[in-house]
C-alpha cells in the first residue's frame, strides 16, 4: 500500500505519547486503560486534525493553492488547526463557521482570530454547506483556493489515521479495543484501513457524537465509503461494508456540543484522577461512553483498552458556565 508516498506537509509533533491511565483504571476497577495523546500533537494547542491536514495541505501545496477554505461549528477544533496550518504555510485562510459572531471571542474562535483567519458566520449551516459558493467567489477574484472538507474527511484526510495506527503499532501491542470520538468519519475510516492492512484483531469503537449524522446505518455507510475511497487512493485491494463499522450511538446525550451530566463527569473524572483535560464536544462524549461501558461490565479486567484523545481542549474555555453549573 502506497500511502507513505502521498504528498505530505510536516505540521505536527509525532509520535504522540501513549501511557497508562493507572489512576482512572483503578478508580473504575475494570480493564487497564491507556491513552493516545493527540492533544499533544503540537499544532495550535494540539489535536488529531493535524494528521489529516498533513496529507490535505501536502496536496494543496502540490496544486499551488494560494488560500485555504474550510468550515465547521463555531468552536470547531478542525477549523482552529486548519487556520494554524495555513498560517504556518503563509496562506490566507477562510473559515465558514456555524452560528453568529459572539460578543466575546473565546476558545477556538479566539485562536482562529489570532491565526489571522477570515471568519464568515454561516448561521444554521455548520457543515460547510456554503464552501463551494465561497470557492467560486475567490476564483472570480483570480485566486486558487484549496477546499479542505468538513472535518478533513475525505480519502486523503483518512490517510492521516492510516499513518496514525501504524504509529500506534510501534508503541503498544496487544490492545483489545480502541475507543475514540467518531464525527465526520475520516478518523474512523483511516483506522479501519490500517487495521486491514496490518491484519490486526483490535476492535475499533467509534463513539458517535452528533445526531446530525442522520442515523447510525447511514453514517456507518458514510464511514465505509470513506474507507473504500481511501483504499482506492492507495491501491489497497480491500472493500469495506457498513456492517464492518463499529459505531456506538448510545452516548449522544443531548446532542452535538451540549454538555450533560455524563460529559461533565467524564471531564471532571479524568482531570481529577490523571490531570488530563478533555474537550466538551468530542472527547468528553467518547470518554463518557468508555466509562459507561466499563461500569456495565463490557470489558474483562485482563483486557487492554486504549482511549484515543483527539484533542479539542481550547473549547473548554467557552463552556465554563456549563462545566461549573
Amino acid at each position: 500500500m502506497n500511502w507513505q508516498h502521498q504528498p505530505r506537509q510536516s505540521l505536527g509533533f509525532f509520535p504522540t505519547p501513549v501511557h497508562p491511565l493507572s489512576n482512572l483504571s483503578a478508580h473504575l476497577a475494570g480493564p487497564q486503560i491507556y491513552i493516545k495523546r493527540d492533544d499533544l500533537s503540537g499544532l495550535a494547542l494540539g489535536g488529531n486534525k493535524v494528521r489529516k491536514l498533513e496529507f490535505l495541505l501536502g496536496d494543496a501545496m502540490q496544486q499551488k493553492a494560494d488560500c485555504i477554505i474550510t468550515a465547521g461549528a463555531a468552536q470547531s477544533n478542525h477549523c482552529r488547526q486548519t487556520a494554524a496550518a495555513a498560517a504556518k504555510l503563509n496562506l490566507p485562510c477562510y473559515l465558514l463557521l456555524g452560528g453568529s459572531a459572539p460578543t466575546l471571542a473565546q476558545g477556538n474562535v479566539l485562536l482562529d482570530k489570532l491565526f489571522g483567519a477570515t471568519i464568515i458566520w454561516a448561521g444554521q449551516q455548520r457543515k460547510g454547506e456554503g464552501i463551494e459558493e465561497l470557492a467560486q467567489q475567490l476564483m472570480q477574484k483570480g485566486m486558487n483556493p484549496y477546499v479542505v472538507p468538513y472535518g478533513g474527511s475525505d480519502a486523503l484526510g483518512s490517510l492521516g489515521f492510516t499513518a496514525a495506527l501504524h504509529e500506534l503499532q510501534q508503541q503498544i501491542d496487544e490492545l483489545d479495543e480502541i475507543v475514540f470520538a467518531s464525527s465526520s468519519g475520516a478518523t474512523h475510516a483511516g483506522l479501519m484501513l490500517a487495521k486491514a492492512e496490518l491484519g490486526l484483531e483490535v476492535n475499533l469503537r467509534g463513539i458517535n457524537i452528533d445526531k446530525l449524522n442522520h442515523g447510525q446505518q447511514s453514517f456507518n455507510q458514510t464511514i465505509a465509503d470513506l474507507a473504500n475511497s481511501a483504499a482506492k487512493q492507495v491501491a489497497l485491494d480491500k472493500s469495506f461494508t457498513a456492517s464492518e463499522v463499529c459505531l456506538d450511538d448510545n452516548y449522544l446525550g443531548e446532542g452535538y456540543g451540549i454538555i450533560g451530566d455524563a460529559e461533565r463527569e467524564a471531564i471532571m473524572l479524568l482531570a481529577e484522577t490523571e490531570g488530563i483535560l478533555l474537550d466538551p464536544v468530542y472527547t468528553a462524549k467518547a470518554m463518557a461512553g468508555l466509562i459507561s461501558r466499563v461500569r456495565q461490565g463490557a470489558y474483562r479486567s485482563d483486557q487492554n483498552i486504549l482511549f484515543w484523545h483527539t484533542g479539542g481542549t481550547p473549547a473548554l474555555f467557552a463552556y465554563a458556565d456549563d462545566l461549573l453549573s
